[in-house]
């Protein structure tokens, strides 16, 4: 029997079937151990289109293009599209999406909680032979979050790749509470006449409707290559423990608005979010799911994980901005691909990062 939170996962990604649980996600699952450690590891034989949670080309050319479409650059546009033209060449030449992603959860935010990189070596040198022809990645890597790994993956030689602003909160309690906009969302959620709580036992109608409010708000209005969780995958993350469903009711206990908090290592994130976008935006469903987060976790006494977008929203309620990367490791293959890797890594470093850091993305 499974007796990590990271065994019950795999074994039910193992048990459904991967597309069963994230629709736009066909990696093969596998559990590594090493010592008291245990992650878990997709493999993707090199497929375009996945989210993004898997695949590396999806992360930076199809999401940013959806990204540019919501942005609407102007005359900038253009531009923008030769750039993501001439990335997408690279990274199907060197065939990124042929990947193992070490500690993968499939969600946007891995929380690597107290692995500080021990055993990476041999974890390495260990996938290296098992999959020859494959990149080696680790998502979600940021000196906030887990500052241990990320120089232990510096000090294994891993090249890293600037993947994202995140938006951040060390203190929750002295930085979220007291603003203005915090007090604005509390009196939101009360006006609202909503019942909120955690979901201890979500019913059938519930998983459906939670995966249902999530689609609407990530898949619909930003980006089909966010990763789709079906309800199984809401039923399956409750009962092993991966994910805390805090959830907003109407009076006929409809679901509204919901957060779904993952936590590890005293931080806290939100993968899934999502709120009935039919309704009227001066209900503030958006600003009740991000408060019931931002409560919760702040209750727990963790540090809290905002991810990535809304930074003007964010930075208003006490969050600031740290630069995440994503770690490939290319020494086992062969010289033109390990030049691609090197030939990506300057660029993104050039020119992303300082956009990133510039704009507030």
């Amino acid at each position: 029997m499974p007796t990590t939170l990271a065994a019950s996962y795999v074994a039910r990604l193992a048990a459904d079937g991967t597309r069963n649980l994230v629709t736009n996600a066909a990696s093969l699952m596998l559990l590594l151990r090493s010592g008291a450690v245990d992650l878990p590891v997709s493999v993707d034989d090199g497929t375009l289109g996945h989210s993004y949670v898997t695949s590396p080309h999806s992360a930076y050319v199809l999401y940013a293009r959806d990204e540019i479409a919501l942005l609407g650059l102007g005359r900038m546009r253009l531009a923008a599209d030769a750039v993501l033209r001439t990335l997408s060449g690279l990274l199907r030449s060197m065939r990124l999406n042929r990947a193992v992603h070490l500690d993968n959860w499939l969600l946007s935010t891995n929380l690597h909680g107290c692995w500080d990189g021990a055993g990476l070596a041999g974890m390495r040198q260990l996938l290296a032979d098992r999959f020859p022809d494959h990149f080696l990645i680790i998502r979600s890597l940021d000196p906030w979050t887990c500052p241990a790994l990320l120089d232990a993956v510096r000090h294994d030689g891993w090249t890293l790749l600037p993947a994202r602003q995140v938006w951040v909160t060390d203190d929750l309690a002295g930085q979220w509470l007291p603003r203005g906009q915090t007090r604005a969302d509390a009196k939101a959620l009360r006006r609202s006449g909503l019942h909120t709580g955690r979901a201890d036992a979500l019913t059938e109608r519930d998983c459906a409707r939670i995966a249902d409010l999530y689609r609407q708000l990530y898949v619909g209005r930003y980006s089909a290559i966010n990763p789709i969780f079906t309800p199984d995958f809401i039923q399956a993350a409750a009962a092993i423990g991966l994910l805390t469903f805090l959830v907003a009711r109407d009076g006929q206990g409809q679901i509204m608005a919901f957060s779904a908090l993952r936590s590890a290592g005293g931080v806290g994130t939100v993968p899934l979010m999502g709120y009935d976008m039919t309704r009227p935006q001066g209900e503030g469903l958006y600003r009740i799911a991000s408060y019931m987060a931002a409560d919760t976790a702040m209750r727990a006494g963790l540090r809290f994980h905002g991810s990535a977008g809304a930074g003007e929203f964010k930075r208003s309620r006490g969050a600031h901005g740290v630069i995440e990367y994503m770690a490939v490791d290319a020494r086992h293959l062969s010289a033109p691909r390990r030049a691609g890797l090197a030939l990506l890594a300057a660029g993104l470093n050039a020119f992303m990062k300082p956009m990133l850091e510039r704009n507030g993305w």
